[in-house]
Parts: structure tokens; C-alpha cells; sequence
């Protein structure tokens, strides 16, 4: 599993680059390490006979070193909440193949009233012209009278052009096939989510999950997942964007733990934190390398485990009563992520202070000095921030965002 050749080739083999794109993405610095990451063997050992998964020391290990690129897929299924770790080997295929009926039932539904999906093919120019009328004879009989199916089919090109632009740098999506089924996943999960709908950013998060999972609808429930996190990001109206209560979070924690840089940010209007508007929005996928966004993600989502994330997705009636239940038992707070261990500790109930608002405060503290002694402006801000692309270790961010989370939380309590 863990070779004596360099971690990075390894990865090249599971990521591999286009040869002429090497040169313009950022280096990447995770490599899977002997006795810190989750290997396969490691993870296989955490079952049971029948199938139940110590989470707590899946959850130590990939705190320690994320997870091996061979796994990856399978364990993010347990961190984003698709499976319950107390569950067996027997009900989590049960529950697969319901699901993975239950993906195909609506993408049918979607093929019905455009054919190309499913297909291996996917459209970039708009279905539906400038008078109003369809632009391809397929859809003749689509009732566009209904303004939900209107507004899909009117977004679907564009999710198409956002997928030409998704991770080009990488082999995989040099096939059509595999552009089409990150294509068919956005486009059915629209399809599904029509009071947000598709938002450019979401084909970042949905990425990694078709390049991990092999069956387009196992991609899906692992997209969905993820986007019970953050779809509210995703929210925007004529006033206002998701992400912003997020940025207010920012800007509160900020000047809690560093009052000097946060009335320096002030005085430059830019006391509303919009420059780290896009790192909240697709969690740093910008500002590291592909392997390195996806360790940085495994080590967020370790850190905030909930063990009821799973109850409270599938039954969030019955698990409401376990989440506003006292944790005392100290067996039970180790299946908590670090993160979130903290906030039970100390009673922290802030819908908004998710790691990635600290993982930001954490890379604003690093950037410090040389924002308050070089920055005259936002443009100055963006720049400086700007820099930290391949220049930042996952790890030692998440360690600084958790340093950052308990004095914020220490002085809180003690205002």
C-alpha cells in the first residue's frame, strides 16, 4: 500500500495530469504516510464480522493523515453522512441498491423530457431560444408551460459549459463520457433542488465524487450529501448571497481573536469579509491542488463528525431528541471529529461556524503582518491572499483553524 517511491507519483497514478497543464497547477504536498493515513488494510480492520465500522478510529487516522486516494470514495461515503457506521454489511447494500434505484427512477424522469441525458453526450448551447421556443425538435413535446421544467431546461447548458471548465488539467475529464456524467449528475440533483437550482461553484463539489465513485449514482448520494452542508452557500437573491452569514461568522470571529486586523480590514471597506467570498464557496478548491483540496476536505469532514449525521439526514424527527440529549459518555465524544468535540464541550451552537469560517480566519492570521503592513486597500487583501495558492499545508491549516475555534470559543465565554 505505502511504496518506498515517492507519495506524489503514487498520487499521479490516481490524479494523473494532462502533460501540457503540469506547469500551471499548483504542486501538490499531501502524500499518503505509513502509520498516518488510512490505508485499505486499516480500514478494512475497522469492521466487524458483520459489518459495523469503528468510526472513532477511522476518524483518529484520518486526522492524522487523511486517506489513502484507493478508499477515498468508500470512506467519504461514511464522513458525509450517506451510511450509518452502526450499521451491517447487509443494510448498507440494501440501502445502496434502493438508492441507486431510486437515481435512476429520476433520471428517467429527466431522459423523458430530455433525451441527451444518459447518454454519454452533454449539451453546452441553450435548449430554448430567445423567442421562447426550443431550440432542438426532442423537445417539441416538453411541457415549458410549467415554469419548473422552464427553468431546468433553461439551465442546463450552462451547467454544461461550467463542466467543459471543470478540473481540465486532469486526464479524466479528457473523456467525454466522464465530462457527460458529471454533466448528468448536476443536472438531475437541479432537476430535483429547484429552489436553489444549479449555482456555478457546485460543479467544483461535485468533482471529486464522480472521479472517486464509479457508479453515477452512488456520485450522486455523495453530492447530495455534501450539499446538505453547503447548499445554503448557494442561496442568492437580488440582495443577498448564502454565503454571506457565513462571512459575518468570519468577520465575528476575527474580531474576537484579532481585533487590530479586523478594524484594519474595517478601515479598508473591507470589514465584510467578500474576499474570501469564493474560498467558503467551493471550500478552497481554488487555493491547493486537486489531491491537496481533497485531503483538505477529508480532514474538515473528519473534524466535524457527528455520529448522528447519519439520523439526522434519514430521520430527522426521531435523531433531534439524541442531538438535544447531554454527551457525557466519554466513549461516545470520541466518535465526534476534534471540531465538533469542542463545540459539544462548550455548548457552541452556531448554525454558521462550520471549520471552513475558521480554516479562513486561520490562513487571515497567518497573512497578519504583511496585511497590516502592506495592505491600502481590498485589491491589496485579495492579492496578499492571493499568494497562499500551493503555498498552504492542509494540515497545518486545519491545526491553526482548531487553535483559532478554542480561543474564540474561550473568549466568548468569558464575554
Amino acid at each position: 500500500m505505502f511504496g518506498k517511491a515517492d507519495g506524489t507519483t503514487e498520487l499521479d497514478a490516481f490524479y494523473p495530469i494532462r502533460p501540457e497543464c503540469i506547469a500551471d497547477v499548483p504542486k501538490t504536498r499531501f502524500k499518503p504516510r505509513a502509520g498516518k493515513t488510512l490505508s485499505e488494510r486499516r480500514w478494512h480492520a475497522s469492521f466487524t464480522q458483520d459489518g459495523h465500522l469503528d468510526i472513532a478510529k477511522v476518524l483518529r487516522r484520518i486526522q492524522r493523515g487523511g486517506i489513502h486516494p484507493s478508499i477515498k470514495g468508500v470512506v467519504w461515503e461514511f464522513l458525509l453522512g450517506c451510511y450509518d457506521p452502526n450499521s451491517t454489511f447487509e443494510e448498507r447494500n440494501q440501502l445502496k441498491e434502493q438508492r441507486r434505484e431510486q437515481f435512476n427512477t429520476w433520471k428517467a424522469e429527466c431522459q423523458r423530457l430530455v433525451p441527451v441525458i444518459g447518454t454519454g453526450k452533454f449539451i453546452t448551447t441553450p435548449l430554448i431560444g430567445d423567442d421562447g421556443q426550443p431550440t432542438d425538435d426532442s423537445l417539441i413535446s416538453v411541457p415549458l408551460s410549467d415554469k419548473k421544467v422552464l427553468q431546468w431546461v433553461q439551465t442546463l447548458h450552462q451547467i454544461g459549459l461550467d463542466v467543459v471548465r471543470t478540473d481540465r488539467a486532469l486526464v479524466f475529464y479528457e473523456s467525454e463520457t466522464n465530462q457527460a456524467k458529471l454533466w448528468d449528475v448536476l443536472s438531475i440533483y437541479t432537476w430535483l433542488d429547484d429552489d436553489i437550482g444549479y449555482v456555478q461553484g457546485m460543479n467544483d463539489i461535485c468533482s471529486p465524487m464522480v472521479i472517486l465513485l464509479e457508479d453515477e449514482a452512488d456520485s450522486f448520494w455523495c453530492f447530495e450529501r455534501a450539499m446538505r452542508r453547503l447548499r445554503e452557500n448557494f442561496r442568492t437573491s437580488a440582495s443577498s448571497m448564502g454565503v454571506q452569514s457565513q462571512l459575518s461568522t468570519l468577520s465575528q470571529i476575527i474580531k474576537i481573536v484579532d481585533p487590530k486586523l479586523h478594524q484594519h480590514l474595517d478601515d479598508l471597506d473591507a470589514g465584510e469579509y467578500l474576499f474570501a467570498f469564493r474560498m467558503l464557496m467551493v471550500l478552497f478548491r481554488r487555493e491547493f491542488s486537486f489531491a491537496d483540496a481533497l485531503y483538505l476536505w477529508e480532514l474538515m469532514w473528519a473534524m466535524e463528525y457527528n455520529p448522528n449525521i447519519f439520523s439526522l439526514y434519514e430521520k430527522p424527527e426521531t435523531s433531534q431528541t439524541q442531538e438535544n440529549a447531554p454527551v457525557v459518555s466519554g466513549k461516545l465524544l470520541k466518535q465526534y471529529g476534534k471540531f465538533q468535540r469542542k463545540n459539544l464541550t462548550t455548548g457552541n451552537t452556531e448554525q454558521h461556524s462550520a471549520l471552513a469560517v475558521f480554516l479562513v480566519a486561520s490562513v487571515l492570521e497567518v497573512k497578519n503582518r504583511q496585511i497590516l503592513k502592506e495592505a491600502k486597500g481590498v485589491d491589496d487583501v485579495v492579492k496578499i491572499l492571493g499568494d497562499i495558492t500551493a503555498n498552504l499545508d492542509a494540515k497545518k491549516a486545519c491545526t491553526e483553524a482548531l487553535k483559532i475555534q478554542k480561543k474564540y470559543l474561550s473568549k466568548t465565554k468569558k464575554a
